[in-house]
């Protein structure tokens, strides 16, 4: 996210400096204007937006779920029980478990004691505290109900954390016969191959094609290892640093819904988390615009925030909810019908409500038969990578033994 160096005048009259990351001019210029600052100089930092560390490529750096989980449930707990903020803010920055955390609300802390509100301080660390979370705060300063706004966040990431894990526990096999099969190729290059191929080249024996191939990659294993590994590393690091660009990003998140088996998968967990996070900054009081504007930014996909945002546009246009869902063709018949039902009713952050609960068992009953449809296709490239070392193999062994009997 671009970094800019801002020079200006605070409430006082004071003059104030810093540094704040926003993803464009107008976004930072309205993070100073909600500190009550008067910009007088803004400038983005030159190569903030370039700034890629192996940390970042490998995805080291990211703030869990469950630590923000056990943030919001905390922060809810303190809350209830009249506990001022800052004096919450502070317990917190010392007992939490995760150095990322525990450094921002200590900023977070300091900030409250210049007379920040929450929200902005929150504002000033967007990569812990994204926008629907500062929104949501936002939203529940203004009305007085910051705990119900802790505890809606913590029931949203929850939720997406439920989510994320049955996504992982549907892979897990998927994952472990693909490593097991990649450790036997590599078993079978450096140990099996070179043993048949010394034995073969002592009696002498034409070799068919199957069994040259596979001498040939085995050597190429052998004599070009090292090789072989750098560029594997390089180019994970190619392809995450690719990813982190704007078209990388796009096209990777559209490639990830026309994947044959998992992309329906994928997409339904997404418009379970757009349909959840859209009915919870409904009820949290935000209107219809600005909830599609963070709702864009929650879905962690790029293809689909366009979609989104070309969703708002029409909605600012004059157009309804149900006319803008249908000409976005994200969803089924089923699911805009209840979107028709939620406008004529009033009740469309319930309604929206209930398509993210029939999102979700879409998304369970497809985990539920994700083992079941790859499978074929493991046992696929099982039984093909047999086959190519049985023909490998064993074929000029029956040979040589047939020139033998024929003797």
């Amino acid at each position: 996210m671009p970094a800019f160096k801002y020079q200006g005048r605070n409430a006082s009259g004071n003059q104030v400096t810093g540094r704040l990351e926003s993803t464009n001019v107008d976004a930072a210029l309205q993070q100073l204007a909600k500190q009550q600052i008067i910009v007088i100089k803004l400038a983005e930092t030159k190569g903030s937006s370039n700034n890629i560390n192996i940390s970042n490529l490998l995805g080291l750096d990211a703030v869990k779920l469950d630590d923000l989980i056990i943030l919001c449930r905390q922060m809810y707990a303190l809350m209830r029980a009249g506990v001022p903020i800052l004096r919450a803010i502070n317990g917190l920055a010392e007992s939490s478990a995760c150095e990322k955390i525990k450094q921002a609300l200590s900023e977070v802390a300091s900030q409250l004691e210049g007379g920040y509100g929450l929200s902005s301080a929150l504002n000033q660390h967007p990569k812990v505290f994204g926008p629907l979370f500062v929104s949501i705060i936002h939203v529940g300063e203004s009305t007085g109900q910051l705990d119900n706004s802790f505890l809606k966040l913590a029931t949203y990431f929850t939720r997406e954390q439920e989510t994320r894990k049955r996504i992982k526990a549907a892979m897990r096999y998927p994952s472990f016969v693909l490593a097991a099969l990649i450790a036997a190729i590599i078993i079978l290059n450096i140990f099996v191959i070179p043993t048949f191929a010394k034995m073969f080249a002592k009696l002498g024996a034409d070799l068919p094609f199957t069994t040259t191939l596979l001498i040939n990659s085995s050597n190429f294993f052998i004599n070009y290892w090292p090789y072989i590994i750098v560029a594997s590393f390089a180019s994970v690091i190619g392809v995450r640093a690719y990813l982190k660009t704007q078209a990388g990003m796009y096209r990777w998140d559209r490639v990830k819904l026309q994947l044959p088996i998992l992309g329906s998968v994928i997409e339904r967990a997404i418009l379970s988390r757009f349909t959840h996070s859209l009915a919870i900054v409904l009820k949290a009081g935000l209107p219809m615009t600005s909830g599609l504007s963070l709702v864009a930014d929650a879905v962690d996909n790029v293809y689909m925030r366009d979609k989104i945002i070309t969703m708002r546009t029409s909605i600012e246009s004059g157009e309804s909810l149900l006319r803008t869902s249908v000409n976005s063709q994200l969803f089924t018949p089923l699911v805009l019908q209840m979107v028709a039902v939620g406008e004529e009713s009033g009740k469309v952050d319930e309604l929206l409500e209930e398509v993210g609960d029939y999102y979700e068992r879409e998304v369970d009953y497809d985990l539920s038969r994700l083992t079941a449809r790859i499978e074929p296709l493991l046992l696929m490239v099982v039984a093909g990578m047999v086959l190519v070392l049985a023909l490998g193999i064993f074929t000029p062994m029956w040979d040589m033994a047939s020139v033998m009997q024929g003797k």
